[in-house]
């Protein structure tokens, strides 16, 4: 895959769950380089779309002189803030949410997400956050960075690379992807069968609490089906347990017209009951073949319900 250059995974199947057409309104929540906002114009679709990666949005506002005028508006903005668009943009005939970083925030060694090239501990989604990567791994104790490192990356050796980075800051700072990458392989030992890099865990945990990632994901799900009209759709994208985790809980939860469980065998009336669940897709081999970084994607798809007649 060329340096750069961002390819969206399990492309046609978004498009096949939005259902995009003329005189439909999209969001696209993390914009990156406009893959799916892409084929949503292409079938004649409005977009809105978002991110808070100054590169993204610069990208977005020159593809946007292409299209027609109006068919494609970009603004900079973290998808946990999205709630605000309720009022001022919506409804949407459907949001897609594509998570994770983009080929070119991990093919540019500036940005320093990536082990692969070079570059300063960085890993900031948006460069006018106040907390670095380095920042981070200078001032987190051993104890909480064997938190994140385990939580976040689930790896096994995180007490271990805990020990090893405060250990090696007394010496002097880590400053660069490849002062990390290296630390990590050493404690957690490369090994010819293993088809990842030793550090691969290490640095997807830092770079998910760099951007509070997590977080910014459970504030954009709860707000979510509010975005959409009636018969609206959904489209998420994840590449880690933990977000796939919190989409399913979301669309599992907001299917169910009763809640039930002990003490309630016949069910209560689920106040959140709004969506129907359309599935869930994971990326063909053919796919994985031609980008490896999509074999951990899964996408989820819900649509929001009519709205319920009030009772009296």
């Amino acid at each position: 895959m060329e340096k750069g250059v961002h390819r969206p995974v399990l492309l046609q199947e978004t498009v096949e769950v939005l259902q995009p057409a003329a005189g439909r309104k999209f969001l696209d929540a993390t914009f990156g380089r406009g893959g799916h906002s892409r084929l949503l114009m292409e079938a004649g679709a409005q977009v809105l779309g978002i991110d808070r990666d100054p590169e993204a949005i610069a990208a977005g506002q020159a593809m946007a002189t292409q299209w027609e005028t109006g068919q494609l508006e970009v603004r900079k903005m973290n998808f946990k803030e999205i709630g605000e668009l309720v009022e001022t943009d919506g409804p949407f005939d459907g949001v897609v949410m594509d998570l994770g970083v983009s080929s070119p925030q991990l093919d540019h060694g500036e940005r320093g997400f990536s082990f692969q090239h070079d570059g300063p501990l960085d890993m900031r989604m948006d460069p006018e956050e106040e907390v670095s990567a380095r920042d981070l791994l200078d001032d987190l104790s051993e104890e909480e960075l064997a938190r994140v490192i385990y939580q976040l990356g689930d790896e096994k050796a995180s007490r271990r690379i805990a020990r090893a980075i405060v250990q090696e800051r007394e010496k002097s700072p880590l400053e660069t992807t490849a002062q990390l990458a290296e630390l990590v392989g050493n404690v957690v030992g490369f090994r010819k069968h293993k088809k990842i890099h030793p550090a691969t865990k290490t640095f997807q945990a830092i770079r998910m609490e760099v951007n509070d990632e997590l977080g910014a994901l459970d504030s954009a799900l709860g707000v979510l089906p509010d975005l959409l009209r009636p018969g609206g759709r959904m489209a998420v994208i994840s590449f880690h347990a933990l977000e796939d985790r919190r989409v399913k809980r979301m669309i599992q939860h907001r299917s169910q017209e009763e809640i039930r469980g002990e003490g309630v065998p016949f069910g209560n009336p689920n106040p959140d009951w709004c969506l129907k669940s359309l599935g869930r897709w994971k990326p063909s081999d053919e796919e994985i073949a031609q980008n490896p970084r999509a074999r951990s994607a899964r996408l989820r798809g819900a649509e929001k319900l009519p709205e319920q007649p009030t009772t009296l």
